[in-house]
């Protein structure tokens, strides 16, 4: 089975997309939704969630949410220490996972080769240079194995637990993660791509976004001077 965990924040824009496409897959898959103390209509994608009840409830034999403090590690691992299945799915509240994701990591289960992976990387739209940021985003990928948050990684839960979770960082906990796993393991990536609504770079301007990826691909390859908090700012 496949425990897919969604770490989410103020993400009411896009959420809904992410779970429609989520509930289409077929297979074998439980999704752990964990909030971040969002304050605005982000649970409301969840029909069932009713705002009287405890903080962790049952909402459907799948689905399952809980509360955590805000920040994607402590929400992931929040998640995972839920989680039932032999692969871990951490999928960001905006981004669409592809048709038949689910039953191909169903089948891989039984291969003890494959230990964790990710997705190919698309923003949703047709702009050319979110394409661009893209194509040297998995460029990059292929290069190093270090898988982004937002190309849903996947892990065997196991390993996972060995590795000790998602260090507890407010930033580029992703890649702290996969610098453990890539010690150990190869990531397998898939296609198709994953997709990523685009409104967050759009918001914040795609060159000064492209400008924001660049310098994280320097601090990842060249080991720069830990990036400052606020290169993070939350957009939404």
């Amino acid at each position: 089975m496949v425990s897919v965990v969604i770490p989410a924040y103020n993400e009411e824009k896009a959420f809904p997309a992410t779970l429609r496409a989520l509930f289409t897959q077929q297979g074998d898959y439980e999704v752990l939704v964990v909030d971040g103390g969002s304050t605005d209509r982000t649970l409301a994608a969840l029909p069932e969630f009713d705002f009287e009840t405890p903080p962790l409830l049952t909402l459907h034999p799948s689905r399952l949410l809980l509360t955590a403090p805000k920040g994607r590690a402590f929400q992931m691992n929040a998640g995972a220490k839920q989680a039932n299945g032999d692969w871990l799915l951490f999928l960001h509240a905006d981004t669409v996972l592809p048709s038949g994701a689910i039953q191909r990591l169903n089948e891989m289960e039984a291969d003890q080769t494959i230990q964790a992976g990710g997705f190919m990387h698309q923003f949703s739209g047709d702009d050319w240079r979110l394409k661009l940021i893209s194509f040297l985003d998995n460029f990059r990928c292929i290069r190093s194995r270090i898988i982004y948050g937002d190309q849903a990684l996947f892990v065997r839960r196991v390993l996972f637990e060995q590795l000790g979770g998602f260090p507890n960082r407010p930033i580029l906990e992703d890649v702290a993660f996969c610098e453990r796993l890539i010690a150990v393991t190869t990531p397998l990536l898939l296609s198709p791509s994953v997709v990523t609504d685009a409104r967050k770079f759009l918001k914040m301007g795609v060159w000064r976004s492209f400008f924001r990826v660049l310098l994280i691909i320097l601090y990842v390859e060249f080991r720069l001077p830990v990036l400052p908090r606020a290169f993070f700012q939350d957009v939404r």
